[in-house]
Formats: structure tokens, C-alpha cells, sequence
């Protein structure tokens, strides 16, 4: 397992962008709500913690992990935010279903980030059981959703060296 002994959450203050010029969007998918909220938490924490002002994060909420993509899409297109981190927790089941929506999803968030040429972070857990969801959203392995805003605020900082 690629996060065993593995705290999500450490980092180091130094490596990462200071966000006080960036507006960040965060979608998050209402279902399997008691994980999402708890990567919206984290990604929160992280954005506030590194000078991202609370007037620019711009979080909306969206019915699933599915609708993720397009949610992504609204936010750069109506909020001319600078990147999206994406949230949302899909759970293995006892059909195929679990594949699909996390292959569409993935490549979804990855050709919206393509599209508008900013990042697009795919803070989406997939996981076998609800107990490993857990462990990942704020569990023994700290919280995706912290990795995943450090991810935003780097390829945010990394766009914007660039123009």
C-alpha cells in the first residue's frame, strides 16, 4: 500500500507558495459526505494557512465525484479562479459502476485542467472500504485534501512564473 506509515498531511511551510494573490476553487462532491467534508477541511486549512485570502476560495458543492469535471469547468469559466482542487470519494461496490465513474471522473478533471490550461487537482479518493476512505480524510494516514491544496498552490505558483 503506497501511503502505509505515510502521513498525508506533513509538510514543510517553506516549500510551499505563498497564496495571497491566488483565487482557488474547490468542488466537492456531496456524496460519501462525511469524507468529503473532511478533505474540504483540509484543503481549507492549508489555503488560509499559506495567505490564500478566505474571500478567494470559492467552494461549491456538487451531487458526485462524476460531476466533479464539469463542476471544475463552471468555476473557471464563472469565477476566473486560478486553479481548482477537485474532492470527492468514490467507494468500491459490488458492480463495475466503481470503475467507471473513476476512470470518467479522472480523465474528466484532467482534460478540464488541460483545457483552461490551469491546474486541476484530483483530490478524489478511491478506495476499497469506507475504513480506508477514512484513513485518508483526516485517518491514520493524515488527509488527501492537505497534499492535494499544496499540489494546487505549487501548480498555481507554477503557472503564473511562467507568463
Amino acid at each position: 500500500m503506497a501511503t502505509s506509515g505515510k502521513d498525508l498531511s506533513a509538510y514543510a511551510a517553506e516549500d510551499v507558495p505563498n497564496g495571497a494573490d491566488f483565487k482557488i476553487g474547490i468542488v466537492v462532491s456531496e456524496w460519501n459526505d462525511s469524507i468529503t467534508k473532511s478533505l474540504l477541511e483540509g484543503a481549507r486549512k492549508v489555503l488560509l494557512d499559506n495567505g490564500v485570502l478566505e474571500k478567494n476560495i470559492i467552494i461549491r458543492w456538487t451531487p458526485g465525484s462524476f460531476e466533479l469535471p464539469l463542476s471544475s469547468q463552471f468555476l473557471f469559466e464563472k469565477n476566473k479562479v486560478d486553479g481548482v482542487v477537485a474532492i470527492g470519494s468514490v467507494i468500491q461496490g459490488e458492480t463495475k459502476h466503481f470503475d467507471f465513474v473513476c476512470e470518467s471522473t479522472a480523465h474528466g478533471i484532467m482534460n478540464v485542467g488541460l483545457k483552461y490550461n490551469k491546474p486541476v487537482i484530483f483530490c478524489v479518493l478511491t478506495d476499497n472500504t469506507m475504513q480506508q476512505a477514512i484513513d485518508r480524510s483526516g485517518g491514520k494516514h493524515g488527509n488527501k485534501g492537505v497534499e492535494c491544496a499544496i499540489a494546487c498552490l505549487k501548480m498555481v505558483a507554477l503557472n503564473k512564473s511562467m507568463r
